[in-house]
Parts: structure tokens; C-alpha cells; sequence
């Protein structure tokens, strides 16, 4: 399967596009290459991405998905300047644009941005700088405009701020320099081809047809030999990764938090989760019972501090093995309450002015914490300890999340014990 992040540098009706093998997906944004749709033998080709609007697409991001055996490749827009930064590690790049870049020709991530339509076809609505050079280097060769005058409206043209470079404020720019006839010279050019000066256009057609050659380039390095592993990425991860289940699409690491915050046998599973880290360790450690480590740790002498406090681990979503230990003891009606949660928190945030789970008090997410672990405020850190939370506070931040959903559940069992009295 090949995966194209492409918004308004090619229309939705381009014929490459409608090639089954290819998916077409919307400009790139952070997080969008943990899709688990996206395989670890199929092609990813990055054209368009979001950078204003959105957070943009990480780097490391990029080199995760290559060291798992993605191709990646990029070209004509965000795509053509992450494979000239990212080509000595394994990613692709195509186009005159990604050379340019790759050659240090283009620098600017100006030169290839737009002010793009929200929804729709996402078409362009101002021109980018590459293709204002492209132009200008044409209408030069036709005797259009002289050397020098390009030059100097280059220069102007790079002087707009991207989201403004209008075509009514690149004909401004020429009605100034004496150089309207540039914008009477293109739209005759363009009556002959529709696409003329295109040059994004261009280098995205050459990255949808390499991509479906299935040829790669010999690469220089490869991003697994990298140490792109980093903390940042791995909480990237848990905090996209989702996988359908029961026709639902839920982030894993909430399914997991679901679990830490409300299963009242999960302490038992994440002492059994450290024991199963301890016989098995991924970082060259020797393979021992927890219990051995803990008695090497402290001399065989009684700790006062239990193995949770001890041990404290971040919770790994990218392991199948976590994973599964993690949500042993998941049930549908679970899934369910997540989704529900979810959906609550998504209605708090169209209702309620400036409502976000963290603006959740403090002092309301301890309460309910106590309430549903049955203790008291001086055992709370060890008992979020106790369910592989990194403390107390950490515990707060999470349950804040499912706050909304459960103060809706109490709102319609209140409804329902009030119907059922009225009943009576």
C-alpha cells in the first residue's frame, strides 16, 4: 500500500491518485506516521503537511517509521525539505525542489508554504515562493521579463509573508516594477497547459510514480543504526497509537490508563508486569525474578520501600507483550466507558468555554481517587505507585481525562433513580 499525504499541491481527482494501491490521506501533521494502517513493508509518500495550522510532522517520527522498513518519500512541498534533511538516513527525496534543498539552493521553509482552504479540496489560495522562482526563470527565457527585474521581483515576492503572496498581491508587486506584462504572459501560457510554472506540481506527479515503481535508490545509511529512541518519541507514540477494537477506535495508552485508574485487581498485574520485565529485560540486563533483583538491590535485606516504589517504569505501548499483560483484564463494557469518556470530554469542550480535562480541579480528581481506590490522601502516591503511575500527581493528570464522562454517568443514573421513584 502506498500512502500519500497530499492537500493543495495536487487536486483529489488526479489520476495517479485513483490507483487502488494508494491511500490517500490529508496533509501530514505530528503523529500521523504511528497510523497502524501504514505497514512495515508499504511506501509512505510525504508531499503536503501542516505547520501552522497544526503541529508539524517530527523528524524522529519520520526515522521511526524507516527503521521499521517504511519507504519513505518525499517531495514538492514539506515532503521535498524533510528528505533533504532526513536522505543520508534512508528517506527519499524526488523533484528539482528536493535538490535544491538538498544543495542548500533553498533554505526557507517559506518557499514552499501556502495559505491553504481549512476543508474542501484544500486547494492553495496564495502561491508558493518555488513556483513564483520558477516562473520568473520562464518569463526569462520567453523574453518576458530581463534578468534583472526577476531578480528584483524575487525579492519582493519574498518579502510577502507566505499566507499573503495573493496572485492579487503578485500583480500588485508587478503593476510596481513595470512588469504587468508577466501576469498577461502566464494566463496565455496557461490556456495551452492549465498546470504551467508548476513546478510542485511536477516533483509530486515524479513522487507518485516512484512510488509505485517499487525501485529504491542505494542508501547511504539507515535510520536503525540511529539512537532515535528517545523519551519524546515514545510518548508520541502512546499518545497516537490507537487500533480499531469492537468497531471502535481507542488510543491505546488510554485503554491501559482506563484500566490503571478503574480495575481494582491491576496492582496484582502490574507486579506480575515487573516480574515479566525482570526475567526478560530489553536493555542487555541480566534475566532474574523480580524478587532475586530486589534482594541484590538491597544487600537480601528488608527494604521499607515495596517493589512498585522502587521499580517505577514507563509503560512501553509500542510492546505487543505490555500490552497484552496491561489489558488482561479489559472487558467490552470497558471499551464502551472509554468511549464514552471520550465523547463526554469532546461535548464538555462545545459547551463549556475553555474546558479542557487538565482545567479538571486538583482537589476533585484526588477526591475521586480516593473514592475509587478506597484510601486515604497519605497512601495516594503509593497507591498510584502500586498501578505503575509515576506518582501521585501523575495519577491526577490521568484521571482528569475520564472526569466529564463520569460525572455524566452519575447525571443519568441520578435520571434514571429519579424515573424509576416517579414510577413508584
Amino acid at each position: 500500500m502506498i500512502h500519500v499525504y497530499v492537500g493543495p499541491t495536487l487536486p483529489p481527482d488526479e489520476p495517479l491518485l485513483a490507483d487502488p494501491a494508494v491511500r490517500v490521506l490529508p496533509p501530514a501533521r505530528h503523529g500521523d506516521l504511528f497510523d497502524p494502517a501504514i505497514a512495515d513493508t508499504d511506501t509512505v509518500v510525504l508531499l503536503d503537511g501542516l505547520y501552522h495550522q497544526a503541529a508539524a510532522l517530527r523528524h524522529k517520527e519520520i526515522l521511526a517509521a524507516l527503521a521499521r522498513g517504511v519507504r519513505v518519500i518525499g517531495a514538492a512541498s514539506i515532503g521535498a525539505l524533510r528528505a533533504a534533511e532526513l536522505h543520508r538516513f534512508g528517506m527519499q527525496g524526488v523533484g528539482s525542489i528536493f535538490r535544491r534543498y538538498l544543495t542548500g539552493e533553498l533554505t526557507g521553509d517559506d518557499e514552499v508554504a501556502v495559505g491553504q482552504a481549512p476543508d474542501g479540496d484544500r486547494q492553495a489560495l496564495t502561491w508558493p515562493l518555488v513556483n513564483l522562482r520558477h516562473v520568473l526563470d520562464l518569463a526569462e527565457q520567453d523574453g518576458i521579463v530581463s534578468a534583472a527585474t526577476a531578480t528584483v521581483l524575487l525579492e519582493e515576492f519574498r518579502a510577502v509573508y507566505y499566507p499573503q503572496r495573493t496572485e492579487s498581491a503578485i500583480r500588485a508587486i508587478c503593476h510596481r516594477h513595470y512588469a504587468s506584462a508577466l501576469m498577461v504572459w502566464l494566463p496565455v501560457r496557461r490556456t495551452v497547459d492549465p498546470h504551467f510554472g508548476d513546478l510542485k506540481r511536477l516533483d509530486a506527479l515524479k513522487a507518485l510514480r516512484t512510488g509505485r515503481s517499487g525501485i529504491e535508490p542505494l542508501l547511504q545509511a539507515r535510520a536503525d543504526a540511529l539512537h532515535w529512541d528517545t523519551p519524546y518519541l515514545r510518548r508520541w507514540h502512546a499518545h497516537f497509537a490507537a487500533e480499531p477494537v469492537d468497531g471502535l477506535q481507542l488510543p491505546t495508552s488510554l485503554r491501559i490508563a482506563y484500566q490503571q485508574i478503574f480495575d481494582p485487581d491491576f496492582p496484582q498485574l502490574w507486579h506480575e508486569h515487573l516480574d515479566q520485565l525482570s526475567r526478560h529485560p530489553g536493555d542487555g540486563e541480566a534475566e532474574m525474578p523480580l524478587a532475586e533483583r530486589m534482594g541484590r538491590l538491597t544487600g537480601n535485606h528488608s527494604s521499607p520501600l515495596p517493589v512498585h516504589v522502587v521499580f517505577r517504569i514507563p509503560v512501553d505501548v509500542r510492546d505487543e507483550n505490555t500490552v497484552t499483560r496491561l489489558l488482561a483484564n479489559e472487558s467490552a463494557p470497558d471499551r464502551t466507558s472509554l468511549a464514552r469518556c471520550l465523547a463526554a470530554n469532546e461535548e464538555a469542550r462545545r459547551t463549556i468555554t475553555g474546558f479542557m480535562p487538565e482545567t479538571v480541579k486538583d482537589a476533585e480528581a484526588r477526591h475521586t481517587l480516593q473514592q475509587l481506590w478506597r484510601c486515604p490522601t497519605t497512601a495516594l502516591e503509593d497507591a498510584a505507585a502500586a498501578r505503575g503511575f509515576r506518582g501521585a500527581a501523575h495519577a491526577l493528570d490521568t484521571v482528569k481525562v475520564f472526569m466529564a464522562g463520569l460525572l455524566d454517568e452519575q447525571a443519568q443514573s441520578g435520571t434514571e433513580m429519579e424515573a424509576a421513584s416517579d414510577a413508584h
